[in-house]
């Protein structure tokens, strides 16, 4: 994402939720992205996005990845997670995925 231009703020592995919404406020970002592996999907995403509505802060977009079960896409979308991508999803892809929800959802008053 970086090489394409877009500012990319890298919190490290292991980040709560809590520190992950902090952050993403102090620093008014457009997008959340998550990477997640360990299995912890369905608590994680809920989690930052209960944490982005109590906030008043919903208007900061959230996308994932990782290993994220079939089964498990629908209610993560369901949620309010605005995409997924698998283990090989082309960078163009989540690049152009990432840019147009941005245009779309006019995230922090167009800035």
């Amino acid at each position: 994402l970086r090489d394409a231009g877009m500012e990319v703020i890298y919190l490290g592995l292991k980040r709560t939720p809590e520190e992950i919404v902090t952050t993403a406020i102090q620093e008014d970002v457009d997008v959340i992205g998550l990477s997640i592996l360990s299995g912890a999907h369905m608590t994680h995403f809920k989690d930052v996005l209960d944490l982005l509505a109590e906030r008043d802060a919903s208007d900061i977009l959230v996308v994932g990845g990782g290993i994220i079960p079939e089964e498990h896409k629908a209610e993560l979308l369901g949620l309010g997670v605005k995409a997924l991508f698998t283990p090989g999803t082309p960078t163009d892809e989540i690049v152009g995925t990432v840019r147009r929800l941005v245009e779309e959802g006019d995230v922090n008053g167009g800035s």
